[in-house]
């Protein structure tokens, strides 16, 4: 298989272009569609870059796939398909997901059934790729819908874990869980100590560059917060602790209402115009609890 990773640094972002070279079949795994939210503008250039590569490796970009509904960068998926024709998926979770923000911005009319995905996967279940499987594991906790994505000794984790000095994502997002995330985390520590855990995100310090991928056996080493010998009452509390002080992302309210549209922007209104919504004065608990 041929991997090529695309990193994103306004948002800290990995985006994958994951190939079977003898049959030419492509996945785009976490395509991210640039925005300013002064502006209101989103940029292709990114997500098209990638495009572009697939197209001169001779690659016929097939299965869109997402580990999760982000929460700090649109998802270029909806674009992409428009595009290619590929078809696009993620995990069945997403229906909690959409269920939560649906309330969030009063979408009255949306199908929170994920519908707007072409597929959703439950734990174990399988995709071909020409000649390449992809496995899919469930792996929530910093959100309801969090899946891994394996094939051959590489998986696709998704936020489950960060690089070794920036430990482990957040669990305080409606859904999220810091022991599901500690479970899923385990998981992943049961694979061959060889396998490469490719990341979603990475945030380097100055004059320092983002890593795509660490071993199973380095994570279970080195990493901060989750290691082999951290216990889960002790993840949880620190989990907890730390989730406690963090403020929300920059890009979470435009992230979400597009990325629950499978990418796509709110419908129009009667102008033509699509425009994105931001609660006033309001708690994200509050209005999904409906209070």
């Amino acid at each position: 298989m041929d991997i090529t990773p695309f990193y994103e640094p306004d948002s800290g972002t990995w985006t994958y272009l994951l190939a079977d070279p003898a049959s030419g079949s492509a996945a785009v795994i976490d395509p991210v569609w640039t925005y300013d939210p002064v502006s209101g503008r989103a940029d292709e250039a990114f997500a098209g870059a990638v495009l572009e590569t697939a197209e001169r490796k001779g690659y016929r970009v097939e299965w869109l796939l997402e580990t999760h509904a982000h929460a700090d960068h649109l998802t270029a998926s909806g674009w992409m398909r428009r595009r290619t024709g590929a078809r696009m998926a993620c995990g069945r979770g997403i229906t909690t997901v959409q269920e939560n923000f649906a309330r969030v911005f009063n979408f009255s009319d949306l199908a929170v059934d994920g519908r707007v995905f072409d597929r959703l996967f439950d734990d174990g279940d399988t995709l071909a790729l020409g000649g390449l499987t992809i496995r899919v594991m469930a792996t929530p906790g910093h959100t309801a819908d969090g899946v891994t994505y394996r094939v051959g000794d590489a998986a696709f984790i998704g936020d489950t874990l960060f690089s070794p000095a920036y430990g482990t994502a957040r669990c305080d997002f409606p859904g999220g869980d810091a022991g599901q995330l500690y479970d899923s985390i385990r998981a992943l520590y049961e694979l061959p100590k060889e396998t490469r855990l490719f990341l979603c995100h990475d945030y380097p310090e100055e004059g320092t560059e983002p890593t795509c991928c660490v071993t199973v056996e380095e994570s279970r080493r080195d990493n901060i917060h989750v290691s082999e010998h951290t216990a889960r009452d002790e993840f949880v509390a620190m989990r907890t602790a730390r989730d406690s002080k963090l403020g929300l992302p920059r890009l979470i309210l435009p992230s979400l209402q597009v990325n629950i549209l499978g990418g796509e922007p709110p419908a129009p209104d009667d102008n033509g115009v699509s425009y994105l919504r931001i609660p006033f004065r309001q708690n994200l608990a509050d209005l999904i609890e409906g209070d």
